[in-house]
């Protein structure tokens, strides 16, 4: 709504006539929108992964940790990587050694779309190396559930 500063006493002729026009902006809601983005950008961000894309399972809970551990990816191809390289089955738990030193526990991501046997055999073969192994889930969402 607005109010015209100089009225013109009952005279014909509308409100806005001889009256200057009122022409400021309300940035309030365009600051409010950006803070919006800006928390959401900030709590999703930590959430984005970089490197190689695995389209892991879902399950209905999961285990938080706030670990750094070694990370053993098989992407759809059936290739394993150690990190970001490739890395053969058998030369696994040495990398591993060499690279993060003294045994210790490591995330297991698979594609879902990899078979068992391969799973089963990089699980394995850190089993044999007294490595232990954390398999790697995403949180099945609510609207999934309720299907």
């Amino acid at each position: 709504m607005a109010f015209s500063l100089n009225s013109n006493g009952g005279r014909k002729g509308g409100r806005f006539q001889g009256g200057p026009a009122l022409s400021e902006i309300n940035v309030t809601p365009f600051v409010d929108v950006l803070l919006v983005l800006l928390i959401i950008f900030m709590l999703t961000a930590h959430v984005m992964e970089t490197g190689i894309e695995v389209d892991v399972p879902t399950v209905k809970t999961t285990k938080e940790t706030t670990k750094e551990l070694p990370i053993v990816s098989i992407n759809k191809a059936s290739e394993l990587f150690l990190g970001d390289k490739i890395v053969n089955l058998h030369d696994l738990a040495s990398s591993i050694v060499k690279q993060y030193g003294k045994a210790q526990p490591v995330y297991v991501r698979a594609d879902k779309s990899v078979s068992w046997e391969i799973v089963a055999n990089v699980i394995g073969e850190l089993g044999a190396a007294k490595i232990n192994p954390s398999m790697v889930t995403k949180v099945e969402e609510i609207s999934r559930r309720k299907r």
